[in-house]
């Protein structure tokens, strides 16, 4: 396979340029309200306005929570040395962990607002994730980003600018992260299940999708590998959710 070079810019209007990444956000946001509204159908606790003001909520979360967790977790040096590089958001440099702790308090605010308790809102939420991370992993495919090793497979692609075949990896994890987990998620939670547990799957299957295909993932240039020679810092923030996430749904099931 050879990867198709594509302009990031999707719309240059001369006053204005979209970015092929910026329009992947918008639809994970849109995807998230409509799948929302359609969760919200089925049951009596929420209503428009809620599930308006949990996306927006969440949206809020995702941008500050993924950029401020990008510059502490892969970039903490130059952020040090230069905190008004936050904003430098041109060039790059989001992270999911940072993204998913900044949903998690921005629920927590929402929770509150609402009078709602948290477990009942992340059930909610988690099966609305997914189909937003993998239209993600497709920006940074269209980007040229976040590239796997180098490998003689077939299934490589070949990158003519770099003049290498590497796994894509960010096709991988559009492919587990996103439309796997959705799968999972969505037909477990059209059932009836114990609170927790919706939520306890998704950091289950996330931290493992996540920390197995880092394997093949090039780690970030400034990070490198921590330890091993094959640790990498999305392997090391994945497995506190996945221990975690057993103990979630243990715990639900027992109480249960």
């Amino acid at each position: 396979m050879i990867y198709p070079t594509i302009n990031p810019v999707a719309l240059d209007l001369g006053f204005v340029q979209i970015y092929w990444y910026g329009l992947m956000y918008l639809l994970a946001f849109l995807a998230a309200y409509f799948l929302a509204n359609y969760r919200a159908k089925k049951s009596n606790d929420w209503n428009a306005q809620q599930i308006e003001d949990m996306i927006f909520y969440g949206a809020i979360g995702v941008v500050v929570g993924g950029r401020l967790g990008y510059m502490l977790f892969y970039n903490l040096p130059n952020f040090l040395s230069d905190p008004l590089s936050i904003f430098a958001i041109q060039g790059g440099g989001m992270s999911f962990h940072g993204g998913f702790l900044g949903v998690l308090l921005a629920m927590i605010l929402f929770n509150r607002k609402y009078n709602k308790s948290f477990f009942t809102t992340m059930d909610f939420v988690a099966p609305l994730v997914p189909l937003g991370l993998g239209f993600g992993r497709l920006g940074n495919f269209i980007n040229g980003e976040l590239w796997g090793k180098v490998t003689d497979s077939s299934l490589g692609m070949y990158i003519q600018t770099q003049e290498l075949t590497r796994y894509p990896s960010q096709l991988y994890e559009a492919f587990l992260e996103g439309l796997v987990l959705f799968i999972i998620l969505w037909l477990f939670s059209s059932k009836t299940r114990p609170l927790m547990s919706v939520s306890a799957l998704f950091l289950i299957f996330y931290g493992l999708f996540r920390f197995i295909i880092e394997f093949v993932r090039v780690p970030d240039v400034q990070l490198g590998y921590l330890a091993f020679n094959w640790l990498t810092m999305g392997q090391l923030l994945s497995l506190p959710m996945v221990v975690f996430g057993v103990y979630l749904l243990n715990k639900a099931y027992k109480k249960a």
